[in-house]
């Protein structure tokens, strides 16, 4: 660390930035406040400052003061601790208040533009330091596309039970004891879903069989985008996740079994305005996220309450550096863009005929090795599977609901069935069917079993009333 911290934040429209340092994890930590001097510490749009003497695992967070004027767009509120969007790691290993993180009045009579005194210090997490990368040197196995044979997992969930034997239950490290099983499977890439911290306790359902609270499980929830979770950390969560992950993925390289991250950029945690300033929306809100017309609430082509505004070139560089992070430091080798037609929308939300993201990420030159796979349809109601340019390789949903609707036994499937098995010429002849990732069943939807026992669902232990 050359005994010190070099901090720095983004923030166009904020009007102050102060940096707050904890002596601990503890929620009742003692902290100090830095506040930085507009000039001595912004240089352009970043805010930032050199602190001597802060070591590796130094807790951290900003807050960002500036207008509160919803209808503007603006959503500052200093009573918020903020993530820095760039740490590498967070205390992502309690729960989460989320109320206190608000930056409304919930209930409040003019609720859209009410402001929140709450502090949420004690009730969020915090930013960590972490340090650089070992001397490794990565693998790298190349599998051809027409290769692949793709496992989907879920870190913690594939080795919860006590019947996968491992050292330790829903770990980066439990995952590693279980590649010898996965060779005998012909697996050569896993494709983890979303290892970027979440939180797991934010889903406010009840079970309605047992009565339990649910938890968010599958973690498309995004708030920290180069932060591995800590809670699926073995050896510890206030840096060591890192460390962990690293480790993870180099055993998989060095068994010929490639990584593949499925990673949420179209929205994130924060949600509509009634959700928690964690991050984004308390830095620049008018920057992260597309905005509705009267600029106070939030247009969702996610569906899960905001959208972030990714073709905004500071946006779309961030994502870049994102990208980058993951496969120079931490050795990824590709990606799944979950709802990735988001991608391809403008700053109004509309869709771009020559989408500058999803062109930098097929072009940029660090990325060029890794796999990039397309979710090719977004909650707005684009549908562009066959559509993605150059090599981007995408989910083939057609694949999945023309084989399910053949299973079973809807009359009129057996030429599109045949058309799904001979590589889809109707969506790839014109480029090639190495691009058709061909699946059956994912984490959306049935289950394998499920899948060949029912004609309709039957979730109800979500607490969505089968909605889902």
């Amino acid at each position: 660390m050359n005994n010190g911290v070099q901090f720095a934040i983004f923030s166009r429209h904020a009007s102050g930035v102060s940096l707050v340092l904890f002596d601990s994890e503890k929620a009742d930590s003692d902290y100090i406040e830095i506040e930085l001097d507009p000039a001595r510490h912004r240089t352009g749009d970043i805010w930032h400052i050199w602190v001597e003497g802060i070591p590796e695992g130094q807790l951290y967070g900003y807050r960002v003061r500036g207008e509160y004027n919803p209808r503007a767009g603006h959503r500052f509120n200093e009573n918020k601790l903020l993530l820095d969007p760039y740490a590498k790691a967070i205390t992502g290993n309690f729960r989460w208040d989320l109320s206190r993180a608000r930056g409304i009045v919930l209930g409040a009579e003019d609720e859209i533009d009410s402001f929140s005194m709450i502090d949420s210090t004690q009730h969020v997490p915090r930013s960590i330091v972490t340090n650089g990368r070992s001397d490794y040197r990565k693998k790298d196995l190349k599998i051809a596309e027409n290769e692949l044979i793709i496992y989907e997992m879920h870190v913690r969930g594939f080795t919860s039970h006590e019947s996968s034997g491992v050292s330790a239950p829903g770990t980066f490290k439990g995952l590693t004891e279980k590649i010898p099983y996965l060779k005998t499977l012909g697996v050569n890439a896993v494709e983890l879903l979303p290892i970027q911290e979440f939180d797991e306790y934010e889903n406010i359902n009840i079970n309605p069989l047992t009565g339990e609270n649910l938890k968010n499980y599958w973690g498309y929830s995004t708030i920290a985008f180069f932060a591995p979770k800590g809670s699926y950390s073995s050896s510890g969560s206030l840096g060591e996740q890192v460390a962990e992950f690293r480790e993870m993925v180099r055993q998989f390289n060095e068994a010929g079994i490639e990584v593949i991250l499925d990673v949420v950029f179209n929205h994130t945690h924060e949600g509509d305005y009634r959700g928690p300033t964690l991050s984004f929306r308390g830095i620049d809100n008018t920057i992260y996220y597309i905005l509705d017309e009267n600029r106070a609430g939030y247009k969702n082509f996610s569906g899960c309450g905001n959208t972030f505004n990714c073709n905004h070139p500071l946006v779309r560089q961030f994502i870049l550096d994102c990208l980058r992070y993951w496969v120079i430091e931490m050795d990824i080798d590709g990606f799944r863009f979950d709802l990735a037609s988001i991608l391809g929308r403008d700053q109004k939300g509309d869709m771009l005929s020559n989408p500058p993201l999803i062109e930098w990420i097929e072009e940029d030159p660090i990325l060029r090795n890794a796999k990039i796979i397309a979710e090719a349809w977004d909650a707005g109601g684009a549908y562009q599977v066959g559509k993605f340019p150059g090599r981007w390789a995408e989910w083939n949903g057609r694949y999945r609901d023309d084989v399910r609707r053949f299973w079973r036994g809807d009359p009129g499937f057996k030429g599109l069935f045949a058309t799904r098995l001979t590589g889809s010429s109707d969506l790839y002849q014109s480029s090639s069917p190495a691009r058709s990732i061909n699946f059956i069943t994912c984490h959306d939807g049935f289950t394998m079993n499920d899948l060949v026992s029912f004609s309709h669902k039957h979730n109800i232990e979500n607490g969505e009333n089968n909605r889902d």
